[in-house]
């Protein structure tokens, strides 16, 4: 199968391809337009593939992506090409809006109109899948709140009340992508995930971020009273749950994937500033205990309180859970950052 990966430099876009390149028989075109997340550097074991190529491309220059279909001739796009970074969005929305809504658009549209040419072979198997996020719901009560919230989590058919301009556009492209299904009968596919972590995740991401610092003997910074929750999901289980979705799915379907994980963030910079005292015992001039680095500041602007995926439907039909325990995630993905200095030092200020 010949598949467009858009975003395929990101952090999870890198990390899909890092697995369909190993796992499978797949052809991967990655379009990117290298924006300061993407990194070639997460895709340098995979570069050499006969069944991989790149191209450095904007999904906003739609005349661009037109000859790219018509070049490649894909079989499937899976679409991960997004600004996903909320504080960001908070202080410079429009570039979400460009890239998140207009992006997506001209994806839909010039696969809508590639497959009106197409040979019906390639019609039938073709699948357009959306990668979304778990924030385009809102968020969750906090457990200490009432009794049952442990019980509540978010569903394939939960509400959209976005809080973010982030996760205003990402909901705004889901409602397109569903629309361009329901008018157009255009074969697609839609997965919300949850928040997630593993190695090559951009440093101003949260769990990278308190890594780094705490590496350079940094403050932590922790929103509000860190009691903020979050389903964090690792990047590898991710990929394998991406596939499955677009290889067996069906369309027109939406599926939540979730780490059955959730931690409140104070928890997880706990864990992170325990795990250094063992394997990065040499700490920072300065740093008595890593845990003295933590700084509680002024909460976000509309910080969701808590964030849970039901992942019911994909375990059901898809057979699919994930295999990562978080705390053994994280203690791999705090060892990766430590060995990897070179990589992410260029990229903190």
């Amino acid at each position: 199968m010949r598949i467009i990966v858009t975003g395929g430099a990101g952090f999870i876009g890198s990390a899909l391809i890092r697995h369909l390149i190993e796992n499978t028989r797949e052809k991967i075109l990655n379009i990117d337009k290298l924006t300061y997340a993407s990194s070639m550097e997460s895709l340098i074991d995979v570069s050499q593939s006969q069944r991989y190529k790149f191209l450095d491309l904007d999904i906003c220059n739609m005349s661009a992506l037109n000859a790219v279909f018509e070049e490649f001739k894909p079989e499937a796009v899976i679409n991960l090409a997004a600004e996903t970074h909320v504080d960001r969005s908070i202080s410079s929305p429009a570039v979400f809006i460009q890239t998140n809504i207009v992006g997506t658009f001209n994806l839909l549209e010039v696969t809508r109109v590639y497959l009106e040419k197409a040979e019906n072979h390639l019609v039938k198997k073709f699948r357009f899948l959306h990668v979304s996020t778990d924030e385009v719901f809102g968020d969750l009560p906090h457990p200490n709140y009432q009794m049952d919230a442990n019980e509540l989590k978010f569903t394939e058919k939960s509400a959209y009340a976005p809080r973010s301009p982030y996760a205003a556009t990402k909901a705004s492209s889901d409602v397109l992508v569903r629309a361009w299904q329901q008018t157009y009968g255009l074969p697609t596919l839609i997965t919300n995930s949850s928040n997630n972590y593993g190695e090559y995740q951009f440093p101003d991401k949260f769990i990278p971020r308190i890594i780094t610092n705490a590496l350079r003997g940094k403050p932590l910074p922790v929103y509000g009273n860190g009691e903020n929750i979050r389903d964090w999901l690792h990047v590898r289980d991710h990929a394998r749950a991406l596939y499955l979705v677009l290889t067996n799915g069906r369309i027109g379907e939406s599926y939540n994937i979730g780490g059955n994980s959730e931690r409140q963030n104070i928890d997880v910079v706990s864990i992170i500033c325990d795990t250094l005292e063992i394997l990065s015992a040499n700490r920072p001039s300065g740093t008595s205990r890593y845990s003295a680095l933590i700084e509680f500041v002024d909460d976000r602007i509309g910080h969701d309180l808590r964030y849970a995926i039901d992942t019911t439907k994909i375990e059901t039909e898809l057979s699919w859970q994930p295999e990562y325990q978080f705390e053994k995630g994280l203690i791999e993905t705090i060892a990766w950052y430590i060995n990897n200095q070179a990589w992410w030092k260029k990229l903190v200020v």
